[in-house]
C-alpha cells in the first residue's frame, strides 16, 4: 500500500538517524535527518512541477515518468488517462453512429433548445421545412417557419399528438410534425411527409363514395319496382314483365360492377398468373367477332395490318384488357362509324391498335381516363352499361405485362387506343 511504504521509508530514516546519533552524536543524527528531508522535499517538488506541467496539456503520450512512490502515481495517472481516452473514443463512435443514423432517416429531425432555437437538423428536415444547416443554426424555428398551426402547437406545449402542416410552395406537400421532449431543456421536432398517404386516403374515400353511389342507383330502381309490383293488380301482366326486365338489367349492372371490383382487387394485390405463348392473330379474330356481336351490325369493324408476331403473356388478362378497348370503341362510336383493329410490329416494340370514328375525347380528360370511376360523360357512360372501372383494369393488366397505353383523340373525329408491348415479350 502507498501509505505503508511512506511510513516504512520515514521510519527507516529515523532509525538510521538514531544509529548515527548513537555513534557520532546527536548533531550528526539531526544533520542526517535534515539532509534526507531536504532531498525528499526537493524530489517531491520536482515531481510536482512535472505533474503541474503535464496537467497543462494532459495527453496520453506525454505522461511523465518518476521514481519510487511518484512512479506509482504516474502509472495510476497513465492508466486513468488511457481508460478515459478509450471511453471518449467509444462515446465519440456512438455519437458518430447516432449522427449517421439520424442523417440517413427519411423523417426530418430537428433538435430545439428551451427557447425553440435550432441546435441541429438532418437533411430530411431541411428538405421538408426548407432549412439551411449552416445559416439557420441558432435561429428560432417559428421565425423561419411561419405556419400558424406550428406556432400554436409549440405555444400550447401539448405534444401528445402531431400537428399537420400544409405547404404550397415550391410544391404542394403535407407534413406531420410532432415534438418529443428528451431532457429538461431540449426537444426533438420530428417531421414526416404524408403527402402520398393523404392522397391514398382521399382516393380510398372517393372510391368508397363512388361504389356506394354506383350501387345505390340500381338498388333504388329495383326496390321501387318491387314495391310497385307488390301493389300491382295480378292481371297487369305486360307492365309486370316490363318491370321485371328493367329489374334484370339493373341487377346485371350491379353484377358487372361487383365483378369488375373483384377483378381490380385481384390485379392490385399482385396475384401471380401463368404466362404462355399467346396467339395474337387468333385473339384479334375473336375480338372482332365479339365486337360484331356487340355492334349488332351498326358499325363497320375490320382488322387492318396484322403481323404474325406472337406474345408472351396471360391470354385471359390480355383478352380482358384488349377486349375492353374494343368494346369501348363500339359503345362510343355512333351507328355507321368504323372501327379498325391492328397488330403491328415496329422497330422497338409491337403495338395493338384500336382506331374508331367515334365521338372522341377532349385533351383535358386524357390523363385521367384510367382513374377508377372517372367518366367523361356520366350519363352517356351509364347508358352504355359501363361501370367506370374498365380502363383502370386495363391499366393494371398492361402494367403486369410491362406494356404502355398511348391515347390520341380529337372530339368529333374519333380516337386511337394503342398498346405498346416491349420487344422482350415478342416471339417471332
Amino acid at each position: 500500500m502507498f501509505w505503508l511504504r511512506s511510513i516504512f521509508y520515514y521510519s527507516m530514516t529515523g532509525l538510521i538517524a538514531l544509529f548515527i546519533a548513537a555513534l557520532a552524536g546527536a548533531a550528526w543524527g539531526l544533520g542526517f535527518v535534515l539532509i534526507i528531508m531536504a532531498l525528499s522535499c526537493l524530489f517531491h517538488i520536482v515531481n510536482l512541477h512535472r505533474l503541474h506541467h503535464w496537467l497543462k496539456n494532459p495527453l496520453l503520450d506525454n505522461v511523465p515518468g518518476g521514481l519510487l512512490l511518484w512512479q506509482e502515481v504516474f502509472d495510476q495517472i497513465y492508466a486513468e488517462v488511457r481508460s478515459q481516452k478509450k471511453a471518449k473514443e467509444r462515446l465519440a463512435g456512438t455519437l458518430d453512429r447516432f449522427l449517421l443514423a439520424a442523417e440517413a432517416l427519411p423523417d426530418g429531425v430537428v433538435i430545439l433548445d428551451e427557447t425553440d432555437r435550432i441546435e441541429w437538423c438532418n437533411p430530411a428536415s431541411c428538405e421538408h421545412l426548407s432549412l439551411d444547416r449552416k445559416l439557420d443554426m441558432g435561429q428560432t424555428i417559428t421565425h423561419l417557419l411561419r405556419y400558424p398551426s406550428l406556432r400554436d402547437y409549440l405555444k400550447e406545449q401539448d405534444f401528445s399528438h402531431p400537428v399537420i402542416i400544409r405547404i404550397s410552395r415550391p410544391t404542394e406537400q403535407t407534413l406531420s410534425a410532432q415534438v418529443v421532449p428528451f431532457d429538461s431543456t431540449r426537444k426533438l421536432l420530428l417531421s414526416r411527409d404524408i403527402t402520398q398517404l393523404e392522397r391514398v386516403q382521399t382516393v380510398h374515400r372517393d372510391f368508397v363514395a363512388n361504389v356506394s353511389h354506383e350501387l345505390r342507383t340500381p338498388l333504388t330502381v329495383v326496390g321501387g319496382f318491387i314495391e310497385t309490383m307488390i301493389d300491382m293488380p295480378a292481371s297487369d301482366a305486360a307492365t309486370r314483365e316490363t318491370h321485371l326486365q328493367l329489374m334484370y338489367e339493373q341487377t346485371q349492372r350491379m353484377q358487372r360492377l361487383v365483378e369488375d371490383l373483384l377483378t381490380l382487387s385481384k390485379l392490385e394485390n399482385g396475384a401471380q398468373v401463368r404466362e404462355e405463348d399467346v396467339d395474337i392473330v387468333q385473339l384479334m379474330q375473336q375480338l372482332r367477332t365479339e365486337a360484331n356481336g356487340l355492334s349488332q351490325g351498326r358499325h363497320n369493324i375490320e382488322i387492318g395490318k396484322l403481323d404474325r408476331a406472337r406474345l408472351i403473356g396471360n391470354r385471359d388478362e390480355l383478352h380482358s384488357a384488349l377486349g375492353n378497348l374494343v368494346s369501348n370503341a363500339v359503345r362510343y362510336t355512333p351507328p355507321g362509324g368504323s372501327i379498325t383493329l391492328g397488330w403491328e410490329k415496329r422497330a422497338d416494340a409491337v403495338y395493338f391498335c384500336c382506331r374508331d370514328t367515334g365521338i372522341g375525347i377532349s385533351p383535358e380528360h386524357l390523363p385521367r381516363l384510367t382513374e377508377r370511376f372517372y367518366r367523361v360523360d356520366r350519363g352517356r357512360s351509364r347508358n352504355t352499361g359501363g361501370t367506370g372501372l374498365g380502363l383502370a383494369i386495363v391499366k393494371h393488366i398492361l402494367n403486369r405485362h410491362q406494356a404502355q397505353m398511348l391515347i390520341t383523340s380529337e372530339p368529333g373525329k374519333g380516337s386511337e387506343f394503342a398498346v405498346k408491348f416491349p420487344a422482350a415479350r415478342v416471339i417471332e
